[in-house]
Protein backbone atom coordinates (compact mmCIF):
# COMPACT_ATOMS: atom_id res chain seq x y z
CA UNK A 1 0.00 0.00 0.00
CA UNK A 2 1.45 3.37 -1.02
CA UNK A 3 1.82 5.78 1.84
CA UNK A 4 0.80 9.36 1.16
CA UNK A 5 1.43 12.46 3.28
CA UNK A 6 -2.25 13.41 2.99
CA UNK A 7 -3.35 9.95 4.23
CA UNK A 8 -0.79 9.35 6.97
CA UNK A 9 -1.56 9.68 10.69
CA UNK A 10 1.46 9.76 13.00
CA UNK A 11 0.71 8.09 16.34
CA UNK A 12 2.75 9.15 19.37
CA UNK A 13 1.87 7.06 22.41
CA UNK A 14 3.31 4.75 25.07
CA UNK A 15 4.44 1.32 23.90
CA UNK A 16 3.79 -0.64 27.07
CA UNK A 17 1.33 -3.46 27.67
CA UNK A 18 -0.91 -1.23 29.82
CA UNK A 19 -1.60 1.10 26.89
CA UNK A 20 -2.35 -1.71 24.42
CA UNK A 21 -6.14 -1.72 25.15
CA UNK A 22 -6.19 1.91 23.96
CA UNK A 23 -3.71 1.54 21.10
CA UNK A 24 -5.59 -1.27 19.37
CA UNK A 25 -8.88 0.63 18.86
CA UNK A 26 -6.96 3.79 17.97
CA UNK A 27 -5.03 2.07 15.17
CA UNK A 28 -8.12 0.19 14.00
CA UNK A 29 -10.19 3.38 13.74
CA UNK A 30 -7.57 5.05 11.57
CA UNK A 31 -7.35 2.01 9.29
CA UNK A 32 -11.12 1.48 9.14
CA UNK A 33 -11.48 5.06 7.90
CA UNK A 34 -9.00 4.26 5.12
CA UNK A 35 -6.05 6.22 6.49
CA UNK A 36 -2.53 5.01 7.31
CA UNK A 37 -1.35 4.93 10.94
CA UNK A 38 2.39 5.60 11.17
CA UNK A 39 4.10 4.62 14.40
CA UNK A 40 7.70 4.14 15.45
CA UNK A 41 7.12 0.42 16.09
CA UNK A 42 5.78 -0.19 12.57
CA UNK A 43 9.22 -1.57 11.71
CA UNK A 44 12.17 -2.84 13.73
CA UNK A 45 15.75 -2.05 12.72
CA UNK A 46 18.39 -1.96 15.45
CA UNK A 47 20.66 -0.02 13.12
CA UNK A 48 18.12 2.79 12.67
CA UNK A 49 18.17 5.82 14.96
CA UNK A 50 14.88 5.99 16.88
CA UNK A 51 14.84 9.79 16.83
CA UNK A 52 15.57 9.99 13.10
CA UNK A 53 12.77 7.50 12.46
CA UNK A 54 10.31 9.59 14.48
CA UNK A 55 11.31 12.78 12.67
CA UNK A 56 10.83 11.02 9.33
CA UNK A 57 7.37 9.79 10.34
CA UNK A 58 6.35 13.28 11.48
CA UNK A 59 7.50 14.77 8.19
CA UNK A 60 5.61 12.10 6.24
CA UNK A 61 2.30 12.61 8.09
CA UNK A 62 -0.21 15.41 7.66
CA UNK A 63 -2.17 14.21 10.70
CA UNK A 64 -0.89 13.28 14.14
CA UNK A 65 -2.26 11.89 17.39
CA UNK A 66 -0.31 12.49 20.60
CA UNK A 67 -1.36 10.69 23.79
CA UNK A 68 0.05 12.31 26.94
CA UNK A 69 -1.83 10.13 29.42
CA UNK A 70 1.22 8.08 30.42
CA UNK A 71 3.71 10.91 30.74
CA UNK A 72 3.80 10.83 34.54
CA UNK A 73 6.18 8.69 36.60
CA UNK A 74 4.76 5.30 37.58
CA UNK A 75 6.39 5.18 41.02
CA UNK A 76 7.71 7.61 43.62
CA UNK A 77 11.25 8.64 42.78
CA UNK A 78 10.89 7.63 39.14
CA UNK A 79 11.66 10.25 36.51
CA UNK A 80 8.83 11.86 34.53
CA UNK A 81 8.33 10.26 31.09
CA UNK A 82 9.07 12.91 28.48
CA UNK A 83 9.04 10.97 25.20
CA UNK A 84 5.44 11.79 24.30
CA UNK A 85 5.63 15.53 25.11
CA UNK A 86 8.97 15.69 23.29
CA UNK A 87 7.51 14.17 20.12
CA UNK A 88 4.53 16.54 20.34
CA UNK A 89 7.05 19.39 20.43
CA UNK A 90 8.86 18.01 17.38
CA UNK A 91 5.57 17.81 15.49
CA UNK A 92 4.56 21.33 16.48
CA UNK A 93 8.00 22.63 15.48
CA UNK A 94 7.70 20.93 12.09
CA UNK A 95 4.36 22.63 11.55
CA UNK A 96 5.61 26.05 12.65
CA UNK A 97 9.17 26.17 11.29
CA UNK A 98 9.21 23.52 8.55
CA UNK A 99 8.57 23.82 4.84
CA UNK A 100 5.40 25.53 3.64
CA UNK A 101 3.61 22.23 3.02
CA UNK A 102 3.70 21.46 6.76
CA UNK A 103 1.60 24.51 7.67
CA UNK A 104 -1.58 22.51 7.18
CA UNK A 105 -0.63 19.69 9.57
CA UNK A 106 -3.49 18.77 11.94
CA UNK A 107 -2.99 17.51 15.49
CA UNK A 108 -5.07 15.67 18.09
CA UNK A 109 -3.82 15.62 21.70
CA UNK A 110 -5.24 12.99 24.04
CA UNK A 111 -5.24 12.82 27.82
CA UNK A 112 -6.79 10.54 30.42
CA UNK A 113 -8.35 13.29 32.56
CA UNK A 114 -9.35 16.93 31.97
CA UNK A 115 -6.65 19.51 32.74
CA UNK A 116 -4.15 16.89 34.01
CA UNK A 117 -1.63 17.95 31.36
CA UNK A 118 -1.44 21.48 32.82
CA UNK A 119 0.70 20.25 35.69
CA UNK A 120 3.46 19.35 33.22
CA UNK A 121 2.86 21.41 30.04
CA UNK A 122 1.08 24.59 30.97
CA UNK A 123 1.86 25.99 27.50
CA UNK A 124 -0.95 23.77 26.17
CA UNK A 125 -3.53 25.74 28.15
CA UNK A 126 -6.21 26.91 25.76
CA UNK A 127 -5.59 24.05 23.34
CA UNK A 128 -8.36 21.56 22.55
CA UNK A 129 -7.37 18.43 24.48
CA UNK A 130 -9.61 15.35 24.25
CA UNK A 131 -9.94 13.00 27.26
CA UNK A 132 -10.51 9.26 26.88
CA UNK A 133 -10.57 8.45 30.62
CA UNK A 134 -8.61 5.27 29.76
CA UNK A 135 -11.72 3.82 28.09
CA UNK A 136 -10.82 1.93 24.88
CA UNK A 137 -14.13 2.49 23.10
CA UNK A 138 -14.12 6.20 23.93
CA UNK A 139 -10.92 6.41 21.90
CA UNK A 140 -12.84 5.24 18.83
CA UNK A 141 -15.35 8.08 19.08
CA UNK A 142 -12.72 10.74 19.73
CA UNK A 143 -10.47 9.71 16.84
CA UNK A 144 -13.41 9.24 14.47
CA UNK A 145 -14.90 12.65 15.30
CA UNK A 146 -11.54 14.36 14.92
CA UNK A 147 -10.87 12.75 11.53
CA UNK A 148 -14.37 13.63 10.34
CA UNK A 149 -13.71 17.27 11.18
CA UNK A 150 -10.17 17.21 9.77
CA UNK A 151 -10.59 15.37 6.48
CA UNK A 152 -13.41 12.80 6.34
CA UNK A 153 -16.83 14.52 6.22
CA UNK A 154 -18.49 11.22 5.23
CA UNK A 155 -16.93 9.13 8.01
CA UNK A 156 -19.18 6.34 9.34
CA UNK A 157 -20.40 6.51 12.92
CA UNK A 158 -18.47 5.34 15.99
CA UNK A 159 -20.91 2.50 16.71
CA UNK A 160 -20.16 0.88 13.34
CA UNK A 161 -16.42 1.16 13.92
CA UNK A 162 -16.79 -0.25 17.43
CA UNK A 163 -18.77 -3.25 16.13
CA UNK A 164 -16.17 -3.89 13.43
CA UNK A 165 -13.33 -3.63 15.94
CA UNK A 166 -15.01 -6.12 18.28
CA UNK A 167 -15.52 -8.52 15.38
CA UNK A 168 -11.90 -8.13 14.27
CA UNK A 169 -10.55 -8.77 17.76
CA UNK A 170 -12.59 -11.95 18.12
CA UNK A 171 -11.76 -13.32 14.67
CA UNK A 172 -8.10 -12.34 14.85
CA UNK A 173 -7.67 -13.93 18.30
CA UNK A 174 -9.11 -17.18 16.96
CA UNK A 175 -6.93 -17.00 13.87
CA UNK A 176 -3.77 -16.32 15.85
CA UNK A 177 -4.55 -19.17 18.23
CA UNK A 178 -4.98 -21.56 15.30
CA UNK A 179 -1.64 -20.33 13.92
CA UNK A 180 0.14 -21.37 17.11
CA UNK A 181 0.10 -18.17 19.19
CA UNK A 182 -0.46 -18.32 22.94
CA UNK A 183 -2.42 -15.63 24.82
CA UNK A 184 0.92 -14.11 25.89
CA UNK A 185 2.17 -14.20 22.28
CA UNK A 186 -0.92 -12.32 21.13
CA UNK A 187 -0.37 -9.58 23.72
CA UNK A 188 3.25 -9.32 22.58
CA UNK A 189 2.40 -9.30 18.86
CA UNK A 190 4.66 -6.74 17.13
CA UNK A 191 2.81 -3.51 16.35
CA UNK A 192 3.75 -3.66 12.69
CA UNK A 193 2.25 -7.14 12.41
CA UNK A 194 -0.90 -6.02 14.24
CA UNK A 195 -1.36 -3.15 11.80
CA UNK A 196 -0.94 -5.44 8.81
CA UNK A 197 -3.50 -7.91 10.20
CA UNK A 198 -5.94 -5.06 10.82
CA UNK A 199 -5.38 -3.65 7.34
CA UNK A 200 -5.87 -7.05 5.70
CA UNK A 201 -9.08 -7.67 7.67
CA UNK A 202 -10.54 -4.24 6.85
CA UNK A 203 -9.67 -4.66 3.16
CA UNK A 204 -11.32 -8.09 3.03
CA UNK A 205 -14.46 -6.79 4.74
CA UNK A 206 -14.83 -3.95 2.27
CA UNK A 207 -14.23 -6.05 -0.85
Amino acid sequence: MALSYDRNVFVNCPFDEHFLPLLRPLLFTVLYLDLNPRIALERTDSGESRLEKIIQLIRESKYSIHDLSRSEAAEAGELYRLNMPFELGLDYGCRLFGAAKFRDKVTLVLESKPHRYKAAISDLSGADIECHFNEPYKVIGIVRNWLKSACLPAAVGPARIEAAFTQFMTEDYNALTSEGFSAADIVALPTGELIERMRKWVTEQSS
